[in-house]
């Protein structure tokens, strides 16, 4: 059985996250869909919000587990027995900045297996920086969240500051 990790702040989860995930499901048969905290960044989502949001919009898809964590994400691989760790890429600063981490992470895990997957020209633009940019300034970013998951999105960022 073939199993990756895909991991990201998911803050909140978008149109291009699901697009990775999606694409993953093609190759793998389990896909680790990891909420990763990071204590010294301010998340706009709390990781419990994220995780509801991922596990709705997969909630029929039985080979998706999400889960969240707070590490390393070698230590996440090692964890879930797996050397396959995918990154979605959308310019050349995501890649340059996925290739250093890889590089560095591959001394913690050599048998570490980073898979790139580009981001359809589509999603190009699409960050959960925009999305929460948008909600600062209370424009529609409908076309940037899964419609699935749209609507609690939106209940989770009533009255909250971004």
């Amino acid at each position: 059985m073939r199993k990756c990790v895909y991991a990201g702040s998911f803050d909140p989860p978008t149109s291009g996250h699901k697009d990775i995930i999606d694409k993953c499901l093609k190759i793998f048969d389990e896909v680790v869909v990891a909420v990763m905290v990071n204590p010294n960044k301010t998340s706009y989502l709390t990781s419990e919000e994220r995780e509801f949001l991922l596990n709705k919009l997969y909630k029929s898809e039985n080979r998706i587990r999400v889960v969240t964590f707070s590490g390393a994400a070698v230590d996440l691989l090692n964890k879930e027995n797996t050397p396959f760790y995918v990154r979605g890429v959308r310019n050349t600063v995501d890649f340059e900045y996925e290739n250093a981490d890889m590089f560095a992470s591959k001394k913690l895990k050599e048998d570490m297996i980073t898979i790139y997957i580009p981001a359809e020209q589509d999603n190009l633009h699409i960050s959960s920086t925009l999305v929460r940019s948008s909600v600062k300034f209370k424009k529609d970013c409908s076309q940037l969240i899964p419609k699935e998951i749209y609507e609690d999105f939106l209940k989770f960022t009533e009255n909250r500051d971004v």
